[in-house]
């Protein structure tokens, strides 16, 4: 009952799980037909669906030879992060694995197979997942061994050093998640469905990976306590503890929240970049692919800003919220809307007390003035009486059949890997 109450709160969620069970998911993630793949493709495939649900429903959605190329460069940066991951493997081995994995992409019969990881499959068959590297353009090819490389050579300068200052946080953040941004918006641009400023423009694709990336560190914050990772600038936490770990503790919990509201300002700096980015894409499938990861962050910090259940447990958005956003954020103008509402939401929570309220007034102003509600979406929370009483009827006969909504969407609520 706890659940129907909540969907009662919000008409919109119980429609759009409507919909989208009903087969509103194909707008934005029509099925990819396999059949007519090489044996080599098709294991390359289910691999991706193995390692990330999520990811996998988008990148199967892209267009023409685009969807392989990414395929195969999120197995290849997968088989890349599962070395980094790996503890049971000595430094004196790692390091090397890293600065030289890419290298792994030309050789035909290079695998690792004494991983402990759970996605060890990708380093045990390799030689598969390096083979359609290799069957692919040369275009493609250049970028994804280039991204590779610098991706290897900033996870090992990282493995033995702890995240200090606010420079080093962007930089640790571009190693593991801008050079994706980059690496993807060359690829984007390599396949012709966009414009060569898109693959150009670096600057804009790292902040679109920033942004991501930050959003789960800030979220993960007590996930990563547990299992003994710091991700979080000391620069900024040591203000406000002597130790990372003491942010949890409750008798910290009013600093450790002031921490946590400086560190999602300085996130919301990349949102309008990321708006100038979404802004110049031109391909439908393209927009999904980028568009969706960024409103589901900015609806996680908006979740997490001023909450102190951050440093307690889980902070997720609903699944309707999900899903809702999901089939909205399919052009520029709804995304706009989006992170406007957004930000409106934080800006409401913003305490007059906190030390970061003015720069976080002063971003979300920012952020304002490129995504001004103008279109017919920035209303489409507005519902009529009758709406309701239908959504609330309908709420009570169909809550525990969508409880079991698909396991690609529940990874989008939790804002999945990025």
């Amino acid at each position: 009952m706890e659940l129907l109450r909540k969907w009662l709160g919000h008409p919109e969620d119980i429609y759009n799980l409507l919909r989208f069970k009903m087969g509103g998911y194909r707008a934005v993630m029509p099925r990819m037909d396999t059949d007519s793949l090489g044996c080599g493709l098709r294991t390359c495939y289910r691999y991706l669906n193995q390692t990330s649900r999520s990811f996998a429903a988008v990148i199967q959605a892209l267009d023409g030879e685009l969807r392989h190329a990414v395929c195969i460069f999120y197995l290849v940066l997968r088989a890349l992060d599962t070395v980094e991951d790996d503890m049971s493997i000595p430094l004196d081995v790692k390091v090397p694995m890293l600065h030289e994995f890419h290298s792994y992409l030309y050789q035909p019969n290079w695998k690792y197979t004494e991983s402990k990881e759970k996605d060890r499959q990708v380093l045990e068959d390799f030689p598969t997942i390096s083979m359609e590297f290799r069957n692919l353009s040369k275009v493609y090819q250049d970028v994804i061994s280039d991204i590779c490389h610098k991706m290897g050579v900033g996870m090992a300068e990282f493995l033995e050093k702890k995240v200090d200052s606010l420079s080093e946080w962007d930089k640790y953040c571009h190693y593991v998640a801008g050079l994706v941004g980059i690496g993807l918006s060359r690829l984007f641009s390599a396949s012709e469905l966009e414009d060569s400023i898109v693959g150009q423009d670096t600057h804009l694709a790292n902040s679109m990976g920033l942004f991501l990336q930050k959003t789960n560190i800030i979220r993960d914050y007590l996930e990563d306590q547990l299992e003994g990772r710091e991700f979080w600038p000391r620069e900024v936490w040591s203000r406000y503890a002597k130790k990372l770990s003491d942010l949890a503790k409750p008798e910290n919990i009013d600093v450790a929240v002031q921490c946590l509201n400086e560190l999602i300002t300085n996130a919301l700096h990349h949102v309008p970049d990321v708006l100038t980015y979404l802004s110049r894409l031109k391909n439908q499938s393209v927009f999904n692919f980028c568009a969706i990861p960024q409103v589901m962050a900015i609806a996680t910090l908006a979740a997490c800003y001023n909450n102190k259940q951050v440093f307690k447990g889980v902070v997720k958005i609903r699944k309707g919220q999900a899903v809702t956003l999901m089939m909205d954020a399919t052009n520029i103008q709804a995304v706009k809307a989006i992170m406007y509402q957004y930000v409106e939401e934080i800006y409401q929570k913003i305490p007059s007390t906190d030390p970061s309220s003015n720069k976080t007034q002063q971003v979300i102003a920012s952020i304002r003035a490129m995504s001004l509600p103008g279109s017919p979406m920035a209303s489409r929370h507005h519902y009529s009486p009758i709406y309701v009483s239908c959504a609330m009827l309908l709420a009570a006969l169909s809550w525990q059949y969508l409880s079991t909504l698909s396991q690609a969407t529940e990874e989008y609520v939790q804002a999945g890997d990025n």
